[in-house]
């Protein structure tokens, strides 16, 4: 009896993960997309320096790729996003990064609603 409790614990904490324990991932995604956006916006009216933006674009693309690596579902809808950001150009148009982040605060909307 004791064997079976152990397995259905088990078998629940393994249901547990998913688009919930990513959720912060999510989050973290999307908001690293529009600091990327805004970035690129700045850099192009002239308002940073290229170090700056370089070294931002760069810091912003390794906390991606850790986002990414951490999701525990990474072939989901939200895993592709999280992507197709890695995907940009370092001077993709901020319009299409925004994009990008708010097809991910649609997602995240959508599992803290549910």
């Amino acid at each position: 009896m004791t064997r079976q409790l152990w397995l259905l614990l088990l078998l629940v904490a393994g249901c547990a993960k998913g688009p919930e324990a990513d959720l912060q991932y999510i989050g973290e995604a999307r908001s690293l997309g529009a600091e990327w956006a805004l970035v690129n916006e700045q850099a192009a009216g002239g308002r940073l320096t290229s170090h700056y933006t370089a070294t931002m674009r760069q810091n912003i693309r390794e906390q991606l790729q850790t986002t990414r690596t951490s999701l525990t579902r990474p072939d989901s809808r939200y895993g592709a996003e999280i992507q197709a950001l890695l995907e940009q150009p370092d001077n993709a148009a901020p319009a299409e990064l925004r994009a990008h982040a708010d097809r991910l605060k649609t997602i995240e909307d959508g599992l803290e609603s549910a």
